[in-house]
């Protein structure tokens, strides 16, 4: 069985989840104007690398608090 955490999900085609399967985290990133995306990684560290770069600050200027949600989110993982 594997274990999938809820990042964020405003609605049914804009969400992120992430699935631990043994040492694999995978990524799903669905969105209602790219379709789906799918991130392998084989490590924590390399997963919350990709999740900074993916949700810079300066993308959240004026939203700090959704940023830092979505960051502590990934974390948790």
């Amino acid at each position: 069985m594997f274990k999938k955490h809820e990042i964020y999900k405003t609605d049914k085609y804009n969400m992120l989840t992430v699935e631990v399967q043994g040492k694999t985290l995978i990524v799903r990133e669905i969105s209602d104007q790219w379709g789906e995306e799918c991130h392998t990684f084989v490590s924590r560290p390399e997963m919350l690398h990709w999740a900074e770069q993916r949700f810079r600050a300066a993308d959240y200027a004026g939203r700090e608090d959704e940023r830092s949600a979505i960051i502590s989110a990934f974390k948790e993982v």
